[in-house]
């Protein structure tokens, strides 16, 4: 059986501030979307939180990018920002860019993750989803999990998996993307996703047989509204099992702490945090930023599920870790590395502190530089 497991998520309303989501908006949205399972327009649908963000997780057969159900999604977070500016929640819709649906929601706001697939005799699928962060925060576990041999031990012993995995890296810039194959093409891979600002893992699939072994979402808000409207809080969807990663061996990048773009205002470095579905309630400086790990089995297209699986003791390490790490981190305050480099800085409010200030610069005779980022690293036909 062919199916298309699709995450949407946005940001229509926190409470209070950005830490959490308030029930009636995350019932209102799971409301309607189970009005678009009565209706046959999606097989099943389970709908979960991230901090601020509600992403809904739907199986359908009508494949990615399918117009009916991009606009379910749509419908859902209207109807819930409407709750949300009923209770006066901060930020209500500040995921919603546009007045009015114009066939799916990429470029509108929402964040998507899609894929395409048949079902396996056994099909479990992790689906991962953060808060106070972007989508590059993905290309450091998604390195790890399919082209890591001390991560994924798969690599080497499983004959399935032994001809590696090809990634399609998105330039977010440009909307370009290119497929690189591992392990040949290893060291080119790294120069890309290594560059978190610019570069992001969009979908990984298996070089044996093409098939589709994960996807992430890569909506940048920043770029979409062309200002700071929020975070990205990306989505990202893997396949275990069966010529895959294991569970046990998608889940060990998370294992250790690594340093992601976001946190407070969208303008900091931060450590992120595995965190089970109670705990994934950022609120110190707005964060650290966190992940949770939803595991679900596909039945015949329904969603068993979901099983919390950063639930577990053996991740209360990395969450100390990343204490640690956050604490040093702001002992940095305004300073960087905690604040984001200039061109990150771009589309946040610092620019507008900026234009009051730029006619106070005076000539002073020395030799100008190069900005950073003003033509590094591009790719020109």
């Amino acid at each position: 059986m062919k199916i298309t497991l699709s995450v949407i998520k946005a940001d229509i309303g926190g409470f209070v501030g950005h830490s959490t989501t308030h029930p009636e908006v995350v019932a209102k949205v799971r409301e309607v979307a189970e009005t678009g399972k009565e209706k046959g327009t999606i097989l099943d649908v389970s709908v979960i939180t991230c901090g601020d963000d509600i992403a809904m997780v739907m199986t359908h057969t009508q494949g990615v990018d399918a117009e009916p159900v991009h606009k379910l999604a749509w419908d859902a977070f209207i109807a819930g920002t409407e709750v949300a500016k009923r209770l006066k929640l901060y930020g209500a819709g500040q995921d919603i860019l546009s007045d009015a649906f114009s066939g799916n929601v990429k470029g509108m706001g929402p964040g998507v993750a899609e894929m395409e697939f048949e079902e396996r005799k056994s099909e479990p699928v992790i689906v991962f989803f953060a808060d106070k962060t972007a989508p590059s925060a993905w290309n450091l576990p998604l390195y790890e999990m399919f082209a890591d041999p001390m991560n994924t031990a798969g690599l080497v012993i499983d004959p399935s998996m032994h001809d590696g995995f090809t990634f399609e890296v998105m330039d977010v810039y440009s909307g370009k993307a290119i497929l690189l194959k591992t392990p040949a093409e290893l060291y080119d891979l790294l120069v890309f996703i290594g560059a978190t600002s610019r570069y992001v893992v969009r979908a990984v699939y298996r070089n044996s047989d093409g098939e589709i072994a994960a996807a992430a979402s890569t909506q940048k808000l920043s770029l979409m509204a062309g200002r700071y409207v929020g975070k990205d809080d990306p989505v990202l969807i893997v396949r275990a099992q069966s010529g895959f990663p294991a569970v046990g061996e998608i889940l060990e990048p998370f294992g250790r702490p690594w340093l992601v773009e976001g946190w407070m205002r969208g303008s900091h470095t931060g450590p992120l945090m595995p965190v089970s579905f109670s705990q994934a309630k950022p609120t110190r400086f707005d964060g650290p930023p966190r992940v949770i790990a939803a595991g679900y089995q596909i039945c015949e297209g329904r969603l068993i599920g979901p099983n919390d699986l950063f639930d577990d003791p053996a991740f209360d390490v990395a969450r100390e870790r990343a204490a640690h790490l956050a604490n040093f981190l702001r002992r940095q305050g305004i300073f960087e590395p905690h604040r984001l480099p200039p061109e990150e800085m771009e589309y946040t409010t610092l620019p507008k502190v900026l234009e009051k200030l730029k006619d106070r610069f005076k000539d002073i005779g020395e030799p100008g530089a190069k900005a950073p980022g003003s033509g590094q690293g591009e790719i020109h036909e």
